[in-house]
């Protein structure tokens, strides 16, 4: 006869939350003082930060110009079509969140407290309603990628076509009496600031690989060229490529055609973050033992095949943490875009300063949008982890 065996759960202290705090902060006794410590010495540091920021901040002077942080001088009966688009990438985000999983779910689930958090604050029932359905959005959408696991291909093509659809709702068109058409020198705020890093980030990334594959090209054409623009870009600053984009472009071009300015800035980003994205590349691909490149080679594969299908996934996938870190560089970037007279966040923040309710409450506004800048930065740096994690980088 066989007897039942007790099952005996660990003891509290071992797991959990209380298990981590003796494992790591409480081990010993010269640990726990330590940390006991560093408590106090934070409490130092920031006890006066704190009490400023919960008993003495006017954070007014944020909420009353929230819409003029997000959207800038943005037509505010045609916000609407910013709340669309966000609509578009909750939907797109609990999608892909359903069918792919992985650090899209870590996105996803992030996105989604970020809008519950921001519904329980006194926004306004307008705003609070759009904060609600998009957490909705994010929900359905996942929701309906389990239930449409092979449909990856169709999200991935909505991903591209959003891009598409954004700019044509923000933009809008002539004659049209749904969508009119608005300047993109009323665009400005975290709009902007997203514009420029999400066309920065997705357009300077292929065009480094091309450029670091040219630098190792046999052609000598091809060769120089990718040598001279990388050392040329890179020998400069960014503030001087947007000036020269700015203003010692229109010289080079035909009477009364000027393009615009945020498309000059996009461009001009884009250039300068693909010059270190090719040198991020081209270590990558320098790492790469030649035993790879002979045994494609062995299996018949050409010259072609063999680096779009054995050297560069390597290659990428190496330097994934340099290639974030450039995208971190690029999306605080952005903020010099406000000295070729673009109303990116920064600027945005001049402007609310200068109103005369609002004179001198410096700290209030710079330290929301350091927190602005702080979630996005540490958000891509912790996809960046989550990728790495999953893909091994680091481990053999």
């Amino acid at each position: 006869m066989t007897t039942a065996s007790e099952v005996i759960k660990p003891p509290p202290t071992s797991v959990g939350f209380i298990g981590w705090l003796k494992k790591n902060l409480f081990s010993t006794w010269y640990n726990a003082l330590l940390t006991l410590l560093s408590l106090w010495l934070i409490y130092i540091a920031l006890g006066g930060l704190l009490k400023w920021a919960f008993l003495s901040a006017k954070w007014g002077v944020v909420t009353s110009n929230l819409r003029l942080f997000m959207v800038g001088m943005y037509p505010p009966d045609q916000v609407w079509r910013v709340g669309l688009c966000v609509f578009m990438v909750s939907a797109l985000s609990g999608l892909s969140w359903g069918i792919w999983g992985g650090v899209l779910r870590s996105f996803a689930i992030a996105l989604a407290a970020a809008f519950g958090t921001l519904a329980v604050l006194p926004f306004g029932l307008e705003t609070q309603g759009w904060l609600v359905g998009n957490l909705a959005l994010i929900l359905l959408g996942y929701f309906l990628g389990r239930k449409l696991s092979g449909a990856g291909r169709w999200v991935l093509a909505g991903w591209l076509l959003s891009f598409v659809l954004t700019i044509l709702l923000l933009k809008g068109f002539e004659a049209s009496p749904v969508l009119p058409p608005v300047s993109t020198n009323l665009w400005g705020g975290l709009l902007l600031t997203f514009l420029l890093s999400i066309v920065g980030i997705v357009a300077s990334f292929p065009l480094g690989v091309l450029l670091a594959l040219g630098r190792r090209s046999t052609f000598p054409v091809v060769r120089i060229f990718s040598i001279l623009f990388i050392e040329l870009v890179r020998g400069v600053p960014l503030v001087t490529i947007l000036f020269m984009s700015h203003i010692m472009l229109p010289l080079f071009l035909p009477k009364g055609v000027t393009p615009d300015s945020v498309l000059r800035a996009m461009v001009a980003m884009t250039l300068f973050s693909a010059a270190y994205m090719a040198e991020n590349v081209r270590g990558g691909l320098q790492a790469i033992p030649e035993g790879q490149v002979e045994a494609a080679k062995a299996l018949g594969l050409n010259a072609p095949l063999t680096m779009l299908l054995i050297v560069l996934p390597q290659a990428l996938r190496l330097v994934i943490p340099a290639t974030v870190g450039q995208f971190i560089a690029l999306f605080k970037d952005t903020s010099l875009a406000s000295i070729v007279n673009l109303i990116e966040l920064l600027r945005i923040g001049n402007f609310v300063l200068a109103q005369p309710q609002w004179l001198g409450l410096f700290k209030e506004v710079y330290v929301f949008i350091f927190i602005v800048y702080f979630i996005f930065s540490y958000a891509m740096s912790y996809a960046s982890y989550k990728l790495e994690a999953a893909l091994g980088v680091g481990k053999r």
